[in-house]
């Protein structure tokens, strides 16, 4: 996935989990569904880790590619 389309899911949709569906991480992705990302904080995390390009699949490969 490109960085620009990760960053616009995660802005948009993080709060909703659908970056950590996306990434394969479904347990997490119904936590973030259910608690708006953890209030906030968590989407926050997301966020940055997307933009710096840290946020990791479940399986540990880089979910966003240069």
């Amino acid at each position: 996935m490109s960085k620009t389309a990760a960053i616009l899911i995660t802005f948009f949709l993080g709060g909703l989990g659908v970056h950590r569906f996306m990434a394969g991480k479904i347990g997490t992705g119904i936590l973030w569904l259910l608690t708006a990302g953890c209030f906030g904080i968590g989407w926050l995390v997301d966020f940055i880790k997307v933009c710096v390009g840290s946020f990791k699949k479940k399986d540990g490969t880089p979910w966003v590619t240069e």
